[in-house]
């Protein structure tokens, strides 16, 4: 089974919210500690957890406490001014991490300094990583790696987790920062959702929801940005954030199986759009030319269907079904060749079979046979195309239903060893 996840944030995402729904789900305090440890920051933070209520729903909290400065001569007094991002970098490949939580943690890391360059006009590597902030976000970003990881999550094809995120809420209001007050969201957060095309939306919270590092964690990892996709839930891990909302600061991990349906033999599941529009007063020839115009644009189907309207006039109600990406040239074919003065669109779901081309031999030439699987094994359907029929028919002057059948009959001779 294929194990995927979903992070629901009705109040926004941080990299601490993150840990905490990742203990919440069973991944061990000591081990994150254990394998943070190999980034040479032992002496810098220290990892807790701890059960807090958020308006009544217990949730876990994890803290990372920040060693303070009298702890300062035990390293580098680089690390006094913050590490840049080829130093963390560093840190993270000699770190001895699980292969996926390093790739992951290089990822995050770069796309946060990708949005931190982008909003102060530096390159990547120069993005300074602020001397409380780079230990916490080495902490965050490396720890919901690890955890991830743990967590045994699915990857896809490319390597990356198969992880959902909902939309974001934007927050609001103001924040005090290192270079004076700053709009939420701050610039980061905006850059990274810029950079993704982040779907977001306004809860009405006036306060900093989403922080850079979620943004990061979020951004970089997610698959896609939507509605829960089908899953079975298995578990459901909580991660409180720090401060008090007017809604429950509590960041949601789902976990659990890819449902199975619709499963690869069965119908898959696609959107399509459907336009309709009535019309009364176009000349009948010029319907002619609107279905040829649809069709070689891409739409799927045109049809029409005769209608009574207003003033008793008849008229026709003309449908085309399309794939999302075909919506505007179809649109526009419409205005362009009708009197039509509005469009109605609806989007709708559509289960296809499997379906492919096969060629069969006929004593008057080859005819192109659609075939349509419902299960892995059995055939659905089996058409001969219309217009390969109707050619040889034409050809040697026999009736186009005797060549239809032929060709049936040869493709099921051909594959009967095989049903």
């Amino acid at each position: 089974m294929t194990k995927i996840a979903y992070l629901q944030c009705p109040t926004g995402i941080s990299g601490d919210m993150c840990l905490g729904a990742l203990v919440s789900l069973g991944v061990p305090v000591e081990y994150l500690t254990e394998k943070l440890n190999g980034l040479g920051i032992a002496q810098e933070y220290q990892l807790k957890s701890e059960l807090v209520q958020r308006h009544g729903q217990q949730a876990t909290k994890v803290h990372v406490e920040l060693a303070h400065a009298d702890h300062e001569h035990h390293h580098a007094h680089s690390h006094h001014h913050g590490r840049h991002l080829p130093e963390i970098e560093r840190m993270i490949l000699q770190a001895d991490l699980p292969s996926r939580a390093e790739a992951w943690s290089l990822a995050v890391f770069r796309q946060l300094a990708l949005a931190e360059g982008a909003v102060h006009g530096i390159a990547p590597e120069k993005v300074h990583f602020h001397e409380v902030g780079a230990v916490d976000a080495i902490v965050d970003i490396v720890g919901t790696c690890l955890g991830l990881d743990w967590l045994a999550i699915a990857n896809d094809a490319q390597g990356w987790p198969l992880l959902y995120c909902s939309a974001f809420p934007t927050g609001g209001g103001t924040i005090r920062a290192a270079h004076g007050e700053m709009a939420v969201p701050v610039p980061a957060v905006l850059k990274l959702w810029e950079m993704r095309g982040c779907p977001v939306y306004s809860n009405g919270i006036e306060r900093e929801l989403v922080t850079p590092t979620g943004a990061a964690i979020a951004t970089t990892l997610a698959r896609e940005f939507c509605a829960p996709p089908p899953i079975t839930i298995k578990q459901v891990g909580l991660g409180a954030g720090s401060i008090n909302l007017p809604l429950p600061n509590i960041l949601r991990l789902w976990l659990g199986e890819r449902t199975s349906f619709p499963a690869a033999s069965s119908p898959t599941l696609e959107t399509i759009f459907v336009l309709e529009t009535q019309i009364d007063d176009l000349n009948p020839q010029a319907i002619g030319y609107v279905f040829e115009a649809l069709l070689a644009a891409g739409a799927l189907d045109v049809f029409t269907q005769a209608i009574g309207m207003k003033k008793s006039r008849p008229g026709i109600l003309l449908t085309v079904i399309c794939h999302p990406d075909k919506l505007p040239e179809c649109e526009a074919i419409l205005f362009r060749e009708t009197t039509t003065l509005g469009i109605r669109r609806t989007t709708q779901q559509r289960a296809v079979l499997q379906r492919e081309i096969q060629q069969v031999e006929t004593e008057y030439g080859t005819v192109r046979v659609k075939v349509a699987w419902q299960e892995q094994e059995v055939i659905a359907n089996v058409q001969p195309e219309y217009e390969d029929c109707a050619e040889l028919a034409r050809k040697y002057n026999i009736p186009w239903r005797e060549i239809q059948q032929l060709a049936l009959q040869n493709w099921y001779l051909a594959n009967k060893d095989k049903n």
